[in-house]
């Protein structure tokens, strides 16, 4: 396995390893676990809770399939999240559904260690008191065992993307079909009266006591999201991904179905009810009813479905958490270094290694386990309903012909899913506090290293992104306009092609805007000339756009003074961005007027300064000169994303340093601006450091050798300069085109 030339891991994954991935986490630990209190609470109609439960995870994995369909990437929830909502809130999610899954991974490890404890001290009992290993029946014991099962995996994941062989998946799967079967043949022995009377009372407590135990195992049916967070390993992803999604619910309600109906059947003993068998055992129903028909052998039976299943789960989460740990780091939602593949293996190395080393440390200082796992089933429970959410605005947003696969009878089932889950959740929150006190624990911790260390860096790679993908714009419910006020015919055609550069094809609108200024006393005839000017400028505008298969919007306003109305409007129609041109840097009006709207108006500002027949489609190379980190990072992301969506650019980021600077200092210079460059053109571009004094003359020479220049301007406080006299000597001396841009406040 290698990574691919996009950094990312090759779709190695078939149908039957993503079904895989799927049954290895959902059929076992949960039924194992939990049927015990579904048939306390409910009796015999557990098997119906679970019927019902898969209808509703069923209901649930459409929408899954829908979302890893349309967006066939690494990531699950977290990856829907950052398509359909904002980064932030796509943090947000990955930050709690890691955690999730890392204490999905601490519940697997300790049951399988609880396990093989148990199986290892049954071995060791018949023989001779010197082979005991009485040592593995303590807490020291358990933990080894689940460091060691841990231990494991992440080696076989690190060796191997998908964690190699699935031995254990399919084991326990054959191992409960062998349960199944052998059940099967021990109730052709019964009589129909005799099953009756085992199922009777079917319904113990009634619908409540159905709902409850429903609440208690829905989570027993959670796994198939994990294929999501695997889907860009997935090979025909838009095909595989919702078939494997089905056939592993389907696979885990074909076992689930028939083994809770032979355990409340053939699995109690004469006069024994299911209700009683479960009162008495709650944790281990199912060995002791498997044990009432197969005698020793059936207990071994499923003491090794049970030992296969708590691994294959634990290696499916343990992966889950890796592959979200690396979806994060490549949108520098986490550290960029925790999304490097490569090695002898080409795995994600560091997001295994980090997602196990939590595994670990959860594991020594967690001790309420059982508040752990609630804490997973809650999180998992509002990561589905977010889920279903997501599927219902996307669909509203792009339409239903944007979806490979779709949910019939939209949005209904995704109604009835959020509904269901979010209760579920509710339901979770309140028996176990301590899980809700767990989750807003870690969102908090969360929330600060966000703000502080990831921020900046993940809405920059964010910009770039949503700008090579346009598409994500229409999915956030956003349709930027760019604000273009129009005056002089000769720069019309220049200005119309950058702002169609700035605007997401089929999505973003370019708004047109004309002013013309009322007579003054005595001249009647001026409007008359200001409207023939202005649609001179209207006429060659609207050619350009036309010519480019874009509509652009068209304004014509009357205002007395022409800024303050391109104030106006920019705030009264909610521009994102104004394009305004300025061919003479020389005069102190104009640029005092433009710094004074800079400081008035919300919208990004870029300046065009550009010569005569200037056309964006011609620029091949790019110069863009940076001091430090600002305010128009994100800005400049998004113009220089723009730009080479329409086609390559030689793009070069320049930084100027002291002519004494030491080689250190070079080198520290050179690995900023790399930084620079994965974050705002994913690398699309080169860097360059110039020892020098005279930073501004070094940049004018460097301008000479290009098609374009972007600089940054500060926002600073009204009435204060903001285009400053570094900025216009380079502008005045330069010959290629300019643009200057300013983030908005």
């Amino acid at each position: 396995m290698t990574p691919d030339t996009n950094g990312t891991l090759k779709r190695s994954l078939s149908l039957l390893g993503a079904t895989g991935i799927g049954v290895g986490a959902i059929v076992g630990g949960g039924i194992l676990a939990l049927s015990g209190v579904a048939f306390q609470v409910t009796g015999p109609s557990a098997i119906l809770a679970f019927f019902l439960n898969g209808l509703i995870a069923i209901i649930i994995a459409c929408s899954y399939a829908e979302m890893s369909a349309l967006f066939p990437e690494s990531g699950g929830t977290y990856t829907f999240s950052k398509k359909v909502l904002s980064i932030p809130a796509a943090f947000m999610v990955g930050w709690v559904v890691w955690f999730a899954s890392i204490l999905a991974s601490v519940l697997y490890a300790l049951g399988f260690a609880y396990y093989a404890a148990a199986a290892i001290g049954r071995i060791f009992r018949f023989l001779p008191s010197w082979c005991q290993i009485s040592a593995l029946s303590g807490k020291n014991g358990i933990l080894l065992l689940a460091f060691l099962s841990i231990l494991a995996y992440s080696l076989t994941l690190i060796r191997k993307s998908t964690g190699g062989g699935q031995f254990a998946t399919w084991g326990k799967v054959l191992a409960f079909g062998l349960i199944i079967v052998s059940g099967i043949w021990f109730l052709r022995e019964r009589t129909l009266g005799s099953i009756s009377t085992d199922l009777t009372p079917f319904f113990v407590h009634g619908p409540e006591g159905l709902l409850q135990a429903m609440g208690y195992t829905f989570i027993a049916l959670q796994g198939f999201d994990i294929i999501s967070m695997v889907a860009g390993e997935v090979r025909s992803p838009k095909k595989n991904i919702p078939r494997a999604m089905f056939l592993s619910l389907g696979m885990a309600l074909l076992i689930y179905l028939p083994l809770l109906f032979i355990i409340a059947t053939v699995g109690t003993g004469p006069g024994q009810s299911i209700i009683d068998l479960s009162m008495q055992n709650p944790e281990t129903v199912i060995p002791r009813a498997v044990q009432n028909y197969l005698g020793g052998f059936g207990y071994w039976m499923v003491i090794v479905a049970a030992i296969l299943a708590m691994l294959s789960a634990l290696q499916a989460n343990l992966l889950a958490a890796s592959r979200v740990v690396l979806a994060m780091a490549h949108d520098r939602t986490l550290p960029k270094p925790l999304g490097i593949i490569g090695g002898k293996w080409g795995t994600p190395v560091p997001s295994i290694v980090l997602s196990a080393g939590m595994i670990f440390v959860i594991i020594f200082i967690f001790n309420n386990v059982a508040a752990a796992g609630a804490a997973a089933s809650l999180i998992f429970l509002i990561s589905f309903a977010l889920t279903q959410w997501t599927a219902i605005t996307a669909r509203f947003r792009v339409g239903a012909k944007a979806f490979v696969f779709r949910t019939p009878w939209f949005p209904f089932p995704q109604i009835i899913g959020t509904t269901v889950c979010t209760a579920l959740a509710i339901y979770q929150g309140i028996q176990v506090p301590l899980a809700g006190l767990v989750i807003l624990l870690w969102l908090g911790f969360g929330g600060i290293l966000y703000l502080f260390i990831f921020a900046q860096r993940a809405r920059i790679t964010d910009e770039y992104a949503a700008t090579m993908d346009p598409q994500v714009y229409l999915l956030r419910g956003r349709s930027p306009l760019v604000l273009v006020p129009m005056a002089n015919p000769t720069h019309a055609h220049s200005m119309v092609e950058v702002a169609n550069a700035l605007t997401p094809p089929k999505i973003g609108r370019v708004l047109l805007l004309s002013v013309l200024v009322p007579p003054s006393d005595g001249q009647t005839g001026e409007p008359l000339r200001q409207l023939a000017d202005s649609q001179a400028v209207l006429r060659e505008a609207l050619t350009t756009s036309f010519s480019s298969g874009l509509s652009p919007e068209a304004l014509t306003t009357i205002a007395t003074h022409p800024w303050p109305e391109i104030v106006r409007v920019s705030r009264d129609h909610k521009c994102e961005s104004l394009l305004l041109g300025l061919s003479d840097m020389d005069a102190p009006e104009s640029l005092k007027q433009l710094e004074n709207l800079m400081s008035l108006v919300s919208s990004n500002v870029i300046v065009l300064r550009a010569p005569s027949g200037f056309e964006i489609s011609s620029v091949k190379k790019i110069l863009v000169p940076l001091g430090g980190r600002g305010q128009n990072d994100q800005l400049r992301a998004r113009l220089l994303g723009s730009l080479y969506r329409q086609g390559t650019r030689d793009i070069t980021f320049l930084q100027v340093l002291p002519e004494d600077s030491s080689a250190h200092s070079i080198l520290k210079a050179r690995k900023w601006l790399q930084e620079m460059v994965e974050d705002e053109v994913a690398g699309n571009a080169r860097i360059e450091v110039i020892c020098s004094d005279q930073s501004t003359d070094r940049i004018i020479e460097r301008a000479a050798e290009v098609d374009l220049l972007v600089l940054g301007l500060q926002r600073v406080a009204r009435r204060k300069k903001m285009i400053g006299n570094k900025v216009l000597h380079i502008v005045r001396e330069t010959s290629c085109a300019v643009l200057l841009i300013n983030r908005r406040g």
